[in-house]
């Protein structure tokens, strides 16, 4: 879900560059969209103190920085934690955070150095300045089967890595030869994306003194322990419980006594923040925002509420082009979707833009034609902005002619489905999602399947249902996949590799595709530099496209709305506001 790129890669010869702008379609001007709204997330100075309130629909999935991988997960731990590297809203370029400067690549790309800043310390009850040996622990509790993650495909080549979660042990290929310095071998080349993800939450150190003993917890249970190195940390008490943590109501966030600004680029204007996690009527929430004080929104508005924020409440709203995608995926282990020619039917069949009207209209996001979405590496060579040449998506509002040739070819001779099954998707309960999967059981209706929609909590949805391959769904309804750092492989890797799928839970290959030469070719391109490797994962992506496991739905922009009295910071990276970076007026 999120971005990176290096300087210090483009001068070793690597791309880790953005791609341009925004698109969709064949529209001319689509390649600056996305350039322009980076442009303006550019923050503002701010007035240090007061609070805000942050309004979302769902709850965090953890506050362990070793755990959490969603959007909310992330707007905490960007203002609480300090990762490796992090991101200045509107910037694409990261920053060393808990680094002391850019990662050093060797010249066979299978050693990386990171030199840690001096004087940053956790909060209380910890109290001590973090070292090398605290990073080295958070990614070796991270392959362990009690904190589980999905962070780990990126870093697999570390030296002695697990290859499947077990019980915890030391990691050969990191090293720690002072209390300032990481050192990271690989077993293979790929040091080019092993650097770029270590921005990811991954990274954020972890005292193995204090954790230990709750990691040794199935599962573990330092997420309502958790001890803080950034700017705010969540209330706790003397013994290091999160008092301020009430699952699904809310989460107090307040000022870390053991920052000091001095290390970092952080202005942290606010005093404090709640976090209302219970708010789960958009519509509400929405309108509290924009006619209420000292108010954030989490989530983009309702289509309806969208449309008067933008057109009478200038000024309160932040479009974040989001680098990232929905999509519908097909499960390709179901009959009869494990006919290639029945997915291309579907995809044919589907009225794109119909789904882009239920979320908000244009306002919301570019039609795409492929995967790789505008502002991330790849982006150009996986087809740019151009319509599609495959008949099966040519067109944004479905073609039925093309739709029913496909159907005969997959021996259904009056061109729909006559089989007597009901196939389930699951969606959330609220719209714009629940809206948007309306709009896709009637696009199956049209070949003659029958699809019935669950509607279930978002804090569920991924979760309970969507990645849970045991579960057979057809579709997940409302499936989205933001960058989780600025590279095609965050791309493409852990929502279509075959190798990625995890079948007991996790797995964030919904359509379940399982093609060996994809799978082949991923594996090269990991390890490639320069332009080759950006035209490697445009293949790849093409690859992927032809093989119909998806429906690409829309190239993403996120919306979401500030009261008047509040000038906050939107950040391509988190895809909301940054707290860190907020502030009342």
């Amino acid at each position: 879900m999120r971005a990176l790129r290096w300087a210090v890669l483009i001068a070793a010869g690597s791309v880790v560059f953005a791609g341009c702008g925004g698109g969709g379609g064949s529209s001319s001007n689509a390649t600056t969209s996305s350039s322009g709204a980076l442009a303006a997330l550019k923050p503002k100075p701010g007035k240090h103190g007061g609070s805000v309130t942050l309004l979302s629909s769902t709850d965090v999935d953890y506050l362990d920085p070793g755990h959490t991988y969603y959007t909310v997960g992330y707007t905490v731990l960007y203002a609480t934690q300090r990762p490796l590297y992090s991101f200045k809203p509107g910037q694409t370029e990261p920053v060393p955070d808990l680094a002391a400067g850019p990662p050093e690549i060797s010249p066979d790309a299978q050693t990386i150095t990171v030199k840690l800043r001096p004087g940053v310390r956790f909060s209380p009850p910890v109290n001590r300045e973090v070292t090398s040996k605290d990073v080295k622990y958070a990614f070796e509790r991270a392959f362990t089967v009690n904190v589980s993650n999905e962070y780990t495909t990126y870093f697999a080549d570390i030296v002695g890595a697990p290859k499947k979660p077990g019980s915890f042990k030391s990691i050969q290929g990191l090293q720690t030869p002072d209390d300032h310095t990481l050192v990271i071998h690989l077993s293979r080349p790929s040091g080019v994306g092993v650097a770029a993800a270590l921005a990811m939450p991954i990274t954020v150190p972890v005292p193995q003194e204090y954790a230990q003993k709750y990691d040794e917890k199935k599962p573990s249970t330092y997420n309502t322990h958790v001890v803080f190195t950034g700017p705010y940390m969540v209330k706790n008490d003397a013994a290091g419980n999160l008092v301020g943590y009430r699952p699904n109501s809310s989460i107090q966030l307040v000022r870390n006594p053991n920052w000091d600004a001095k290390t970092d680029y952080k202005p942290a204007y606010l005093d404090s923040i709640l976090m209302r996690t219970n708010a789960s009527d958009l519509d509400v929430a929405s309108r509290q925002a924009l006619e209420g004080s000292h108010m954030l929104t989490e989530d983009p508005p309702p289509a309806n509420i969208l449309k008067r924020a933008v057109t009478s409440f200038k000024g309160q709203y932040v479009t974040i082009p989001s680098g990232g995608f929905r999509w519908l995926p097909l499960n390709t282990t179901i009959k009869p979707f494990d006919n290639i020619n029945v997915r291309k039917a579907v995809l044919a069949a589907f009225d794109r833009d119909a789904v882009r009207q239920a979320r908000g209209g244009p306002f919301v996001g570019d039609l795409p034609s492929h995967f790789i979405p505008p502002g991330i590496a790849g982006f150009e060579q996986a087809g740019g902005a151009k319509t599609s040449s495959l008949d099966f998506l040519r067109n944004p509002h479905g073609d039925m002619s093309v739709a029913t040739a496909y159907m005969k070819k997959a021996g259904y001779p009056g061109g729909r489905y006559t089989g007597n099954e009901t196939f389930t998707m699951v969606t959330e309960n609220v719209n714009p999602g629940r809206a948007q999967a309306q709009v896709a059981q009637a696009q199956f209706a049209k070949l003659g399947f029958k699809v019935d929609i669950r509607a279930v909590s978002q804090a569920t949805m991924y979760t309970g249902f969507c990645q849970v391959p045991s579960k057979k769904l057809l579709s997940c309804g409302d499936a989205a996949w933001f960058k989780d750092f600025n590279d095609p492989q965050s791309m493409l890797e852990p929502t279509f590799k075959g190798a990625a799928i995890q079948p007991n839970g996790g797995n964030n290959n919904l359509a379940q595709l399982n093609d060996p030469k994809i799978d082949a070719a991923m594996t090269r391109a990991a390890t490639l530099r320069g332009t080759g490797r950006l035209t490697a994962w445009g293949d790849i992506d093409q690859m992927i496209v032809a093989d119909a496991p998806a429906v690409p739905l829309l190239w993403d922009k996120t919306t979401v709305l500030e009261s008047k009295d509040v000038q906050g910071a939107g950040d391509a990276y988190t895809d909301t506001f940054n707290l860190a970076w907020s502030s009342v007026k």
